[in-house]
């Protein structure tokens, strides 16, 4: 079924640069009726509101709101930004302390206000506390995601495509497993246009090259963000868009298959970790989680990824 466009009601907690850089693309879109935005700092949070809502003529008729959580009543989708931002030198994990503790005093508190809602985690690291975020929410499965991997997967596409120089929406590869330092490139299943990357030749005449490879993945797009923030201090705007498309997929019902981030039950023999694979995402979150056929050592570099956010997250229960 797909939803009526403009019915919908999206809460985002966080309005720092993540945060609004959403509302501003949610606003745009038009696929809502209602946003609420919600900030310890309330007048942060009522200004950002403001500055929308003047830009309202220009769009689609909506509602934006600023206040407390009990506004999220009737939400559809919640999205969480909130916390502390990466700063230069630090990895995502080195986050997750200060914003577990904020997750412990926000997810329940979404939760109990929007009992019917998704939660989408897009504060990093989005594995850990995802994760972290299911588990206190308490909601059905599938009904608890991570931005995980899109944003990831985005660079990788669009690096491939300016290599071979084609449109990266022809390109079809994803990355997998941990939104950081242990994301694992899924090469043996990538392709453009049906045609495995090893064999493509793009219109210049470039062909496979495996040190040209490799840099886009690690420079390009594993450690994009270690530059992007050396440069301006925060990423923000292609991961709000990365956002708005789950969001989309989850208030049209369009099963789109996206890197999301879920809570794993066996696949690949991990349980109780949040990573990111190809998964359908619809109006019940995380519809299904698919089972992609990759290589014995993509599968073995997923689970060292997977152990390795478990091995945090049990430090972070001890503390």
């Amino acid at each position: 079924m797909i939803i009526e466009r403009g019915k919908g009601k999206v809460g985002v907690v966080g309005t720092g640069m993540v945060g609004c850089s959403f509302a501003y693309s949610l606003m745009q879109s038009g696929l809502a009726s209602e946003m609420v935005l919600i900030d310890k700092d309330q007048k942060r949070a009522e200004g950002e509101a403001m500055d929308l809502n003047h830009g309202l003529p220009f769009m689609r008729p909506m509602r934006i709101q600023a206040g407390g959580y009990d506004l999220l009543a009737g939400a559809d989708v919640v999205v969480i930004c909130a916390g502390a931002n990466q700063k230069p030198g630090e990895t995502r994990l080195d986050l997750l302390q200060k914003n577990a503790t904020v997750f412990r005093d926000v997810i329940p508190k979404v939760a109990a206000a929007a009992p019917n809602t998704i939660i989408l985690v897009v504060t990093n690291p989005v594995d850990i506390l995802t994760q972290l975020s299911a588990d206190l929410a308490k909601l059905p499965a599938g009904r608890v995601i991570g931005s995980g991997t899109t944003l990831d997967t985005a660079r990788f596409r669009f690096n491939l495509g300016d290599y071979y120089d084609v449109d990266p929406r022809s390109v079809h590869a994803w990355i997998v497993a941990e939104h950081g330092d242990s994301a694992v490139p899924v090469w043996s299943l990538a392709d453009v246009a049906g045609v495995p990357l090893r064999k493509f030749r793009g219109p210049t005449g470039k062909a496979f090259d495996e040190a040209a490879m490799q840099d886009i993945f690690v420079r390009g797009t594993r450690d994009a963000a270690y530059a992007i923030i050396e440069g301006k201090g925060s990423t923000y705007y292609a991961i709000g868009i990365a956002a708005l498309t789950a969001v989309e997929a989850i208030l049209r019902d369009q099963r789109t298959v996206l890197t999301v981030g879920a809570p794993m039950h066996g696949q690949f023999g991990v349980e109780g970790m949040a990573l990111s694979l190809p998964t359908v995402v619809g109006r019940n979150g995380a519809e299904e989680i698919l089972d992609i056929p990759m290589a014995k050592d993509e599968v073995a570099l997923f689970q060292k990824s997977a152990q390795l956010l478990k091995d945090r997250l049990a430090e972070l229960d001890q503390v």
